[in-house]
């Protein structure tokens, strides 16, 4: 009955709730759009809250976008046939105030990408003109005076330089237009900035940026990628700062500290500071007692500490990955503290692996079962120069034949990146039987046919809701094959691409809560 009142839209509050559950599953999204008004309006701002962000590889949008744009604009445009067809007369919703999220790279590469293909059908005389870069430009700053002339309502802004002179000019460009109109990231609780040390041939934008920082009242996280030591001591050293009673947490990602002395001093003016999170970060012995002194809870990710620093913080850590270091002992040293003092991690990386630590590898998995939801292990990782081709096989079978033993009763995520031999997999499928994974991807390297055991042990007991195979040598990716998907289909396994399911931890990074 319920269930009926949803569709029928008879509880519009449940029914949001409902598709919001689907907000990064785009396709599913599209799917309910054609269910009914009710269901169309409620799913069509997830879809363009953050379209920039979206890899469809269609940038067709953004002429619905212009479409908002001024007569003259339109007018300026078409005669240099940048549109394969007229302006839509017409929209059924006002697409630009569902903007939430903008990241300022992944929006000029969407708009040169979509500014791409008419060049391709361009006339001969036009050419010159197209391949002009200001006109590109001309886009974006259009594109954002169409954001701000909608009263967009942004959460979230991520500004992200390059080493590129004509994107930057770019930025450069946007960030002046935004300043002119600060409404426009009055209400941003996330600020994320990536990059901006390259920045080094246009001073302009680091002091844009920072006026922008001081501009905000509202702002509860920070993200601050790459040492930029100028943003930083604007955000926690000016008179001007406005968010001392705001902001709760500060990511600090890829930053040496070295010669910063004054944390404690710092972070105290943060009235209500949660956390502060160091992910693959410089972290020196003055820097390390600073931290010691503070009464703030951290986490982190690929994080060298001493055991002071666990002792008193690790029970904060939820995200760890371990990379390999040329000092096996200190590989050793480090799970083993890791092991002890950290009991609530939630996210666990493995980049690359050593026979020798295979013991601290389970007992760390197995401590943090209570909370551990994502597991990647990747046995080449980014140091896949360490091993040779038996040391790959030995340490793949090592973990397959134990990993099964010492994993909870329920995953959200398992990635492994083996070398699999067929006896070995299906050890790991016959120990893990009663567990349940919600998105499993398996990267093979070797030839062995591991299909069979997946349908025996996986399939037919409807273990996985999600399911992605590619096999490195051979090239083939599980969602090529129609058939074995419509298969799995019909016992309610779903089969993604690869690529789709897997997580860039540096883009879980960036988007951690």
């Amino acid at each position: 009955m319920t269930c009926s009142k949803i569709f029928s839209g008879d509880l519009p509050e449940l029914t949001y709730e409902v598709i919001k559950y689907f907000q990064n599953d785009y396709s599913t999204l599209h799917s309910c759009i054609l269910v009914n008004r009710l269901w169309c309006r409620l799913a069509i701002p997830l879809l363009w809250e953050n379209p920039f962000s979206i890899p469809t590889g269609n940038y067709n949008f953004i002429e619905i976008y212009l479409h908002n744009s001024t007569d003259d604009l339109k007018t300026k445009f078409n005669k240099y046939k940048l549109f394969n067809k007229s302006f839509p007369s017409n929209t059924l919703f006002n697409y630009p105030r569902f903007l939430k999220y903008l990241n300022t790279q992944n929006f000029m590469f969407s708009v040169e990408k979509w500014f791409e293909s008419p060049i391709k059908t361009a006339s001969l005389e036009n050419i010159s003109y197209l391949t002009d870069f200001y006109i590109m430009v001309d886009i974006c700053v259009s594109l954002f005076k169409i954001f701000i002339e909608n009263v967009v309502n942004l959460h979230t802004l991520e500004i992200e330089s390059s080493n590129i002179i004509l994107w930057d000019i770019n930025l450069n460009n946007i960030l002046g237009l935004i300043l002119q109109n600060i409404n426009f990231i009055h209400n941003i609780r996330n600020l994320k900035l990536h990059n901006i040390d390259l920045s080094k041939d246009i001073a302009q934008i680091k002091d844009r940026i920072s006026q922008i920082i001081n501009l905000q009242q509202n702002l509860k996280k920070i993200l601050i990628n790459r040492n930029v030591i100028s943003v930083y001591q604007t955000l926690l050293l000016s008179k001007d700062y406005n968010c001392s009673s705001t902001l709760n947490t500060i990511v600090f990602y890829y930053f040496d500290f070295k010669g910063i002395n004054n944390l404690k001093k710092i972070f105290e003016r943060l009235n209500v500071l949660e956390s502060i999170h160091f992910y693959n970060c410089s972290l020196n012995i003055g820097f390390i007692q600073q931290i010691i002194n503070l009464n703030k809870p951290f986490n982190g990710l690929q994080i060298e500490s001493l055991q002071q620093l666990l002792q008193m913080s690790g029970g904060y850590i939820e995200n760890f990955g371990y990379g390999l270091d040329y000092d096996l002992s200190l590989n050793q040293q480090l799970l083993e503290l890791i092991t002890k003092y950290c009991k609530n991690i939630n996210f666990l990386y493995f980049d690359g692996f050593e026979n020798q630590v295979s013991y601290q590898m389970f007992n760390l998995i197995e401590n943090n079962k209570q909370n551990l939801n994502y597991l990647l292990i990747d046995i080449y990782g980014n140091n896949n120069f360490y091993y040779s081709p038996n040391d790959n096989i030995e340490g793949s079978s090592i973990i397959l034949q134990n990993l099964g033993q010492a994993l909870p009763s329920k995953l959200e995520y398992l990635s492994l990146t083996l070398t699999i031999k067929e006896s070995d997999f299906r050890v790991f499928l016959e120990s893990s039987q009663i567990i349940f994974i919600n998105k499993l991807l398996i990267m093979q390297i070797g030839s062995d046919d591991i299909l069979h055991y997946i349908k025996k042990y996986i399939m037919n007991e409807r273990r996985v809701k999600y399911l992605a195979i590619k096999n490195i040598e051979c090239r083939i990716d599980l969602f090529d094959l129609k058939d074995e998907v419509k298969e799995f289909k019909l016992h309610n396994i779903i089969v993604r691409s690869y690529n789709d399911l897997y997580i860039c931890v540096n883009n879980y990074i960036k988007n951690i809560d």
